[in-house]
């Protein structure tokens, strides 16, 4: 990416971009959507960051990796807690979000629903 002095820089962020989904790239090839990092008065790295659609299924894979088993294998409370985190996350807001996430789960999007009026009432 830049100089020796920023590898400390980048490696410091890199595990953010990771677990948003983001990708990152040399400033110089950085397009006008990326977000160029500025280390010690220079551009260090630029960072590309995900679609939303992209992030929800990032967020999934993070997930279902946290948990050591399949999103689909949990228990319901299990599965209620991932919607919980999931809607405080925005998950929801992507278009298809919930059919997204009853995927994921093994459920029908009927129950994510359910799962969500649930912590409302």
């Amino acid at each position: 990416m830049t100089g020796a002095g920023d590898e400390a820089f980048i490696a410091a962020v890199k595990p953010l971009v990771d677990a948003m989904g983001g990708e990152l790239l040399p400033p110089d090839e950085a397009g006008p959507e990326d977000v160029v990092l500025s280390w010690e008065g220079a551009a260090a790295v630029a960072v590309r960051l995900p679609q939303l659609a992209d992030s929800l299924d990032h967020i999934l894979a993070a997930m279902e990796r946290r948990q050591g088993e399949p999103l689909a294998d949990l228990d319901r409370k299990a599965k209620q807690e991932v919607v919980r985190i999931l809607e405080a996350r925005g998950a929801f807001s992507v278009r298809h979000g919930v059919e997204t996430v009853a995927s994921a789960l093994g459920v029908s999007r009927f129950t994510v629903y359910n799962y969500l009026n649930r912590d409302k009432g």
